[in-house]
């Protein structure tokens, strides 16, 4: 009788295990932990060709290229010829630059001149200077 129960709990203990993690990426997830670099995703939601939407897309690729060097996807948008990628993302005003990865997720709206304000609102605290120290960005 005691090992029809011990059968039978050691079944139960089976079925309530979960299933195997998927070992590459809790590997990669790991591995930038690790590094501590971090790589950013970033949609930026225009209007067309008009001066503001490209004094935006030029002020993000600057900023961009001086403080994520090889760690940023850009993606840019046109509401005009893709309207139903700027409804579900609920964009009302253009420009805006939404950051999705790293978490949590920003919304800036503007031309994004402010390079002050938008080092801030994207998180980029700090950049590492040829000599390896770090200099901190006045806010």
């Amino acid at each position: 009788m005691k090992t029809k129960a011990k059968k039978v709990t050691a079944k139960r203990k089976q079925a309530k295990k979960k299933p195997p993690l998927n070992e590459t990426a809790t590997f990669e997830k790991l591995l930038k932990k690790a590094t501590g670099v971090e790589h950013y995703t970033l949609r930026l939601y225009i209007t067309g060709s008009t001066p503001r939407s490209s004094q935006a897309v030029k002020n993000i690729r600057s900023l961009c290229e001086e403080y994520l060097p090889g760690r940023y996807d850009l993606e840019v948008v046109d509401i005009y010829q893709q309207p139903l990628e700027a409804a579900d993302e609920q964009v009302i005003a253009a420009p805006t630059l939404i950051k999705k990865m790293p978490a949590p997720m920003k919304r800036l709206v503007g031309d994004l001149s402010d390079r002050d304000k938008v080092v801030v609102g994207l998180n980029l605290k700090s950049k590492t200077q040829p000599d390896g120290k770090i200099k901190w960005v006045k806010v």
